[in-house]
């Protein structure tokens, strides 16, 4: 092999990959993130979480750009990933980072909130994460709401909404109206995932919750679960089917 190829591959496989149109395709990939399409202005975040009861755990998160803005949902799990995930949002898609959101108050939604915060970038969650991340010791988001917050993102919006209890009793969603892409955080269940870790979760409460989102929601077209692979509305199904109350 020559030795440009060999200089070359290393930085497509581990640095900017570039803003493919192919959607569920990597654009930027690392051995802490990776970035992946899955619309025309919304990517997936993927970093990794090292747990006691699962081991290494794959966390998504969403970005949504409109006329050089972003929104975050959910910083990856650590410093680092985090780190990686502003400067290419920064200097691959020349975007301005307006908010970020943690979805609820586990570490796969804000381990690395503080680094937007070092970046004067504001965060909102909803009070009922706030007062769990203050009780937790863990970084406080600035700005809270109670049940729905709308962030504006160019000239689109993106509605981040509580429903009810469910994965915890804090979980909020972030549903993308332009493109009918709905991030589920971990209120969402990737098809044929199991229950996963319920040390904080309310499973009366979970499938009717998720009714609640999907019959205010009928039109979404792609989902993003908290863990695992996107699809569609069947992620919604497969989550109310797994918690139905026997």
């Amino acid at each position: 092999m020559p030795l440009l190829a060999y200089l070359i591959l290393p930085f497509l496989f581990f640095g900017f990959i570039g803003t493919s149109s192919g959607q569920d395709k990597p654009v930027y990939q690392s051995e802490n993130l990776v970035v992946q399409k899955v619309a025309d202005h919304v990517y997936q975040h993927i970093s990794y979480l090292q747990t006691q009861s699962f081991g290494k755990v794959e966390c998504n998160g969403m970005v949504v750009v409109n006329n050089k803005e972003a929104l975050v949902f959910d910083t990856p799990s650590n410093a680092k990933a985090t780190q990686e995930l502003i400067k290419w949002v920064q200097d691959g898609l020349h975007c301005q980072i307006k908010a970020v959101v943690p979805t609820h108050f586990h570490d796969d939604c804000l381990g690395g909130l503080d680094e937007f915060h070092k970046q004067q970038v504001p965060s909102y969650a909803s009070q009922r994460t706030i007062e769990l991340t203050k009780a937790n010791s863990l970084p406080v988001p600035q700005h809270g709401f109670d049940t729905v917050q709308e962030l504006k993102v160019g000239s689109k919006k993106v509605v981040v909404e509580y429903f009810g209890e469910g994965h915890t009793r804090d979980n909020v969603v972030a549903y993308y109206p332009a493109e009918k892409v709905l991030f589920g955080g971990c209120l969402i269940k990737e098809t044929g995932a199991t229950k996963g870790y319920l040390g904080d979760a309310n499973t009366n409460e979970w499938s009717a919750t998720v009714t609640k989102l999907k019959q205010k929601y009928p039109e979404i077209k792609k989902v993003i679960p908290g863990h695992g692979k996107p699809g569609g509305t069947e992620l919604l199904d497969y989550t109310i089917g797994l918690f139905r109350p026997e």
